[in-house]
């Protein structure tokens, strides 16, 4: 896929890499390294590509937010995840504020589509009920949006 350091440059790795999808600042500055670039010239390159608007951790986060809605994930495990990839705090917020504007996002009914899609019935027993209510929680639903959830089952 990439030919060695000698002939391709940060810029190129970054671009060929950000053709296929978007990437946050952190990820890109991590897949740099990997093919061990020299952190000046990582740094460099990526300041480059944000003044470009090649790369753009908000637009980054705005795509993965939508990303996550549509497999039904909550709000919990969507934050967790952009912060992995090294996206601040202010950009998510921005970004999951944009998009809950945007698209009318209501976390209780994603809360209650995502289970439905699963299980038919809020489980006979309490076994069973804990089932689902772990699983919405893996799915990073809060408490109030699972019980919900359950009760329209």
């Amino acid at each position: 896929m990439f030919s060695s350091n000698a002939d391709v440059s940060p810029r190129d790795v970054a671009i060929q890499l950000l053709a296929r999808r978007e990437y946050s600042r952190a990820e890109l500055a991590r897949k740099l390294q990997q093919k061990s670039f020299d952190g000046d010239e990582i740094d460099a390159c990526l300041d480059a590509l944000a003044e470009q608007a090649l790369q753009s951790d908000a637009r980054f986060a705005e795509s993965f937010v939508r990303s996550r809605i549509a497999r039904g994930q909550g709000v919990i495990r969507i934050k967790g995840e952009l912060r992995q990839r090294g996206v601040d705090q202010e950009t998510l917020s921005e970004a999951l504020a944009a998009v809950e504007e945007r698209e009318a996002i209501d976390w209780f009914e994603l809360a209650k589509e995502t289970l439905a899609r699963r299980y038919d019935s809020p489980g006979e027993t309490p076994k069973e009920r804990a089932k689902r209510e772990r699983f919405l929680a893996t799915r990073g639903f809060d408490f109030e949006q699972i019980r919900y959830a359950l009760s329209c089952l």
